[in-house]
């Protein structure tokens, strides 16, 4: 998955995108080019947002 291919607005669980994240890591072997830094940054946000909607659900 490329930020590029991100749908603005889309909604994703935070297990899903903690999935993403996984992934990328595995394929990054560990080390992040700055392509994959950029990927990651922008799902960690997403993953903020998920977790902040599953908390404000749960309230």
């Amino acid at each position: 998955m490329s930020p590029d291919s991100m749908t603005p607005g889309s909604v994703r669980s935070a297990a899903e995108v903690n999935e993403h994240i996984r992934a990328l890591w595995l394929r990054a072997g560990g080390s992040l080019s700055a392509q994959e830094r950029a990927e990651y940054e922008l799902l960690v946000v997403e993953w903020a947002a998920a977790i902040r909607g599953q908390v404000v659900k749960a309230a």
